[in-house]
């Protein structure tokens, strides 16, 4: 492909991601996604019960099926599964937030740090393939047997309930404030987890630990979030909760060295965004970053791996106690 080639590929592709960026926002706008949400419908039903002209709302209809997000069965039409699954914080397919932060290039807009780490926490399960990914790369089960585990800022627990899923002999521990709690029960009841699962609600900076009694605590998309004073108060509190021999696993979002052009560019400037306009000090480290913050906090032999699969640039950081 030549350098015009690629260019002109370049050209439609950006016209189309808007195209498409706008027809969702219509058919949010005009109450066919909701209506979609009560059931399949014909497109003879959708017209008439929006108030649509016929014409336009069947060109609607067909390019949204061409964008995934809706599918047809015979004559009716239904919501596509990756649509039900967006949770209230991504209902509005984050115009709110993208909104704030082209206000934020001419005004300082107030922060929200507590609703971008429930949003994480709403949205942890689309990294659960990611979490079995990195439960096998510790070896759970063999390498690290029946570890007793501490997830710190647990959000819905997917990460270290991926860990104890592969190994039967292992314990969760889960702190996190109540709503966090809650999702991360029912992570833990989706897998049958049972009485190896507990948890303690508090605020992961400040809450009593029992100390030196877990051989793993889990750090999961939380580092990043934080300025650097913070987040040592969460690696003390990882410190002391770790018996001798144990360790701390940091899975964060991390810079890559890809191309400016590659799409993990792309996904690692969004989260940056995100961080920006959400959180007082976050930002998205490089993993040589993290790896001196967990050597400041007294952590020894730090080692770093992205994880694969993920599609944000997610990567792991396993460091001793001593």
């Amino acid at each position: 492909m030549t350098a015009q080639d690629r260019s002109l590929q370049q050209y439609h592709q950006l016209l189309q991601l808007n195209a498409a960026s706008h027809l969702l926002r219509i058919a949010r706008q005009c109450g066919l996604l909701d209506e979609l949400a009560g059931g399949q419908k014909t497109a003879e039903q959708l017209i008439e019960a929006l108030q649509l002209r016929p014409e336009p709302a069947r060109h609607l209809l067909a390019a949204l099926r061409a964008t995934g997000a809706i599918e047809r069965y015979g004559d009716d039409y239904a919501l596509a599964q990756v649509t039900r699954l967006l949770c209230q914080y991504d209902a509005d397919l984050g115009d709110q937030m993208w909104q704030r932060f082209g206000e934020s290039l001419r005004e300082e807009v107030p922060v929200d740090a507590q609703q971008y780490r429930d949003s994480l926490a709403a949205t942890q399960w689309t990294h659960t393939r990611s979490a079995m990914e990195a439960a096998e790369m510790l070896n759970i089960g063999e390498d690290r047997p029946g570890p007793r585990i501490l997830d710190l800022g647990c959000g819905s627990a997917v990460w270290s309930c991926a860990m104890a899923y592969r190994d039967s002999s292992s314990r969760v521990t889960a702190v996190d404030n109540a709503a966090a709690l809650a999702a991360a029960t029912s992570t833990a009841q989706s897998i049958e987890l049972g009485d190896r699962f507990d948890s303690i609600e508090g605020d992961p900076h400040e809450v009593d630990l029992p100390a030196g009694q877990f051989d793993l605590v889990i750090l999961a998309q939380q580092l990043h979030g934080e300025s650097p004073d913070r987040g040592a108060r969460l690696l003390q509190q990882a410190q002391d909760a770790l018996a001798d021999t144990g360790e701390i696993v940091v899975i964060d979002l991390f810079q890559t060295n890809a191309d400016p052009g590659a799409a993990v560019k792309l996904a690692e400037a969004l989260e940056a965004v995100k961080l920006e306009l959400c959180t007082e000090s976050g930002a998205v480290r490089s993993p040589q970053q993290t790896e001196q913050q967990l050597h400041r906090n007294g952590f020894r032999s730090a080692q770093f791996s992205y994880l694969p699969s993920s599609h944000i640039n997610l990567g792991m950081v396993v460091a001793r106690k001593t």
